[in-house]
Parts: C-alpha cells; structure tokens; sequence
C-alpha cells in the first residue's frame, strides 16, 4: 500500500505532463531562472554604483527593477519545484547556465542602462523559448506567467530605451 501511495505521488509530481516534457519546462526554466539570478546581481550592483547627474533617477529605478525581479525569482523556483525539479540554487550554477554575464569594468551610468537593456533582450528570448516548451506541453499554466513576465520586460525595455535615446 505504501509502495503504491509513493509511486502515485512521484507520479503526480509532474502534474499529468509526460515526464520527458515536465524535465524539458525545467531545463529552461532553470535556464531563466539563472538569467534572472545575474540580472538581479547586475542590478544591485548598478544600484549601489551609480553615480552622476542621473543618481537619483537610477538609483531608484535600479532598486524597483530589483525587487521586482526577486520576485520573479521566487515564482520560477517554485514553479520548477511544481514539476519535481530541483532549482538551481548556488552562484556558480548561475554562471554556468546564464547567457547574461557580468561587468568587467565599471559602466557609466549610460553603460548601465544599455546593459541592462541588453539583459532584458537576453531575458526575453529565454521566456520565448521556454513559452514555447509550455505550449508544446501543453502548459497554459506556466505559460500565462511567462507571458506576464514578458510584457513586464517588454515595457521596461522601452522605457529605458526612451531613457537613453534622451
């Protein structure tokens, strides 16, 4: 009976989805959830660092990006628990998976927000690519979230576009 009751639950782990298709949801959504963890990094980083004339404004639009984004990092690891999956959990997990690097030198503020413009490139791709798996499984699930998280960057990424075309 016991035995029965664990292979259910292991079974149920991934919610119905074959498992060869809940391991391919986890796979990227590990891979976006290390994007998101450097990302966040990054912006701390930038954060703490800015300086100049534009202090203010990015300093605060930095911190604003960053909470939002820990929050987004929480919902990612748990939806990749939801299937059974392990999160990817230690810095260099993170470095190895992310297709966003960090600085090698110190950015001016400008430098900064085209940084941060090109991780939300980087991060939107990802979302794309894992939107796609979830289709393919049939996920409507994981994909609405992704997609909210999708529009989230899409506006970012105009509004500090329309910042440094300024």
């Amino acid at each position: 009976m016991e035995t029965e009751i664990i292979d259910r639950i292991e079974k149920s782990k991934v919610l119905g989805f074959k498992t060869e298709d809940a391991k391919e949801l986890v796979s990227n959504l590990n891979k976006l959830l290390a994007n998101y963890q450097i990302h966040y990094q990054k912006l701390r980083n930038f954060h703490w660092n800015v300086k100049g004339s534009d202090f203010f404004e990015l300093h605060a639009e930095f911190e604003k990006d960053y909470n939002d984004v820990k929050l987004v990092i929480d919902q990612l690891a748990e939806r990749i628990r939801v299937f059974g999956g392990r999160p990817l959990s230690t810095l260099q997990e993170y470095l190895d998976e992310s297709s966003i690097t960090e600085p090698t030198k110190r950015l001016s503020s400008n430098e900064m927000v085209a940084d941060v413009i090109l991780d939300y490139e980087k991060l939107l791709t990802t979302i794309v690519s894992s939107q796609e798996v979830a289709a393919q499984a049939g996920d409507s699930a994981t994909h609405l979230i992704l997609t909210q998280w999708a529009e989230r960057l899409e506006k970012r990424h105009w509004m500090f576009t329309s910042w440094l075309e300024g």
